[in-house]
């Protein structure tokens, strides 16, 4: 079978199952497994695809974008994991950014008390006072979707704060194409966050690697990445640009 055919074949079958295995394609088009994963990363290096753990899957539209509800019930435990490493990482007496993400959310038990937190996130409010931590809510327009506070306002009043760290969320990280989001301007929030942080942190669990979205947030060397388990060559290729923290049980 020509290495054409052998493509189609791979891309055809991704639009139908969106995830497809290693040995399904091995069967599929009656080729080798290194054959496979040879059409695997050159299609990946094409941006037709990403390259998982076992098999490859389709790549997110560049605008698409879930809801917070929907957010919230993927890959939790992932986020928990990755979210109790990052608080532990804020140290009494810091003051710090928490973005409006779901993964973001999952680090308000673990935080220490004694700490001033500024967010986005209305989701946030009610678990950070709970808590008791002190807390401010910076202005804007709330996104429905996500429930961030964007614009205008937003950036307005942000900048009025500098932070020990900030703890962001993103929707895609591309070692060429840097930290993106669909939404231009919850890009520019979290961008104006980094660059306001001493310490900036991205926590993304394993899903939203070799994805790329509309609005680019900042080069992956703005920020350290918080993680779960990754293909050992594409964690070689990210160390290479940034730091990366890779959380295991």
């Amino acid at each position: 079978m020509l290495e054409s055919e052998r493509h189609q074949i791979i891309l055809n079958l991704l639009k139908v199952k969106k995830t497809v295995k290693l040995q399904e394609l091995v069967e599929l088009t009656n080729s080798s497994e290194s054959t496979v994963r040879r059409d695997l990363t050159l299609l990946e290096q094409k941006k037709f695809l990403k390259r998982v753990h076992g098999g490859a899957s389709q790549l997110q539209g560049k605008l698409f974008e879930s809801s917070i509800t929907e957010k919230s019930t993927k890959n939790v435990h992932d986020k928990q994991l990755i979210a109790r490493f990052a608080a532990s990482l804020v140290e009494e007496g810091d003051s710090i950014y928490l973005d409006a993400g779901s993964t973001i959310f999952e680090l308000i038990p673990f935080l220490p008390v004694n700490i001033v937190v500024v967010t986005n996130g209305l989701n946030h409010i009610p678990a950070l006072l709970n808590r008791g931590i002190k807390s401010f809510l910076i202005g804007g327009f709330c996104k429905p979707k996500t429930n961030a506070l964007i614009g205008r306002g937003a950036m307005e009043g942000l900048r009025q704060y500098r932070f020990d760290k900030c703890f962001m969320g993103t929707n895609g990280i591309h070692s060429e194409y840097g930290f993106t989001t669909p939404d231009q301007e919850e890009a520019m929030i979290k961008q104006q966050a980094i660059s306001l942080s001493r310490e900036a942190f991205v926590l993304a669990d394993a899903s939203k690697f070799s994805e790329i979205f509309f609005a680019k947030i900042s080069d992956l060397s703005e920020a350290t990445i918080i993680t779960t388990c990754l293909e050992e060559d594409l964690e070689r290729k990210i160390t290479r640009i940034t730091k990366l923290k890779v959380v295991t049980e």
